[in-house]
């Protein structure tokens, strides 16, 4: 009985995409590079997205979760739809309920390489040169506020680094740790200092990188 109501929810929510919604292209990451390449696209499917309950309710600062309409009986969560130049991931599909998505806002690569304390004549670490990348061009949601973090110098003109919140789907085939190195599509690049895994997807804590 569960999975015919769950059948039925799911159309349901296709019905009343086919109404409300335009086409979107969903993907299904196979590999560390390129999500949204072509040969990840396994369907095309009317969908809508909305913050909060309805769909009168305008987009905010710091608000990425959205609501999807959309079939869900053809997706999973760690998919993405990408709808024009708005491109989301699918964070959660529970029972019964509707579609969690993320909207994504960059584009993030991430790198790891050996730590070294033996650089020049006095002892400190520092990134080995020969850091690899692990994940390339991979839509994400990133935020935060440049001056959230301490000051450098601690001087009273400083302005402290940026630290932001980057949340990733589920389906990354890697996995992150601390230290690992993030850069986005506007040149930034930070340091991942915490990392949280579960059922939504990865959700990192970046610190910029000193320059």
């Amino acid at each position: 009985m569960g999975d015919t109501l769950q059948d039925r929810i799911a159309r349901g929510l296709g019905t009343v995409a086919r109404v409300v919604g335009q086409p979107a292209d969903a993907f299904r990451p196979a590999r560390p590079t390129r999500p949204l390449a072509s040969e990840n696209r396994f369907l095309r499917l009317p969908a809508a997205f909305h913050v909060g309950t309805r769909f009168t309710t305008p987009e905010r600062h710091g608000a990425p979760l959205w609501q999807g309409l959309f079939d869900s009986a053809y997706t999973r969560p760690g998919d993405y739809l990408a709808q024009g130049d708005a491109v989301y991931f699918i964070a959660s599909q529970p029972r019964l309920l509707p579609v969690l998505c993320v909207k994504t806002n960059r584009v993030v690569r991430l790198s790891r390489g050996p730590i070294t304390d033996r650089v020049g004549e006095v002892p400190y670490g520092g990134f080995d040169a020969r850091e690899l990348f692990l994940l390339t061009e991979w839509p994400a949601s990133m935020f935060g506020l440049r001056g959230a973090g301490l000051p450098r110098a601690h001087l009273p003109a400083d302005v402290g680094r940026a630290d932001w919140t980057v949340l990733l789907p589920a389906s990354v085939p890697v996995a992150i740790q601390a230290n690992d190195r993030l850069h986005d599509d506007l040149g930034r690049e930070g340091i991942v200092a915490g990392v949280e895994e579960s059922d939504l997807g990865w959700r990192l804590f970046v610190q910029e990188a000193r320059v």
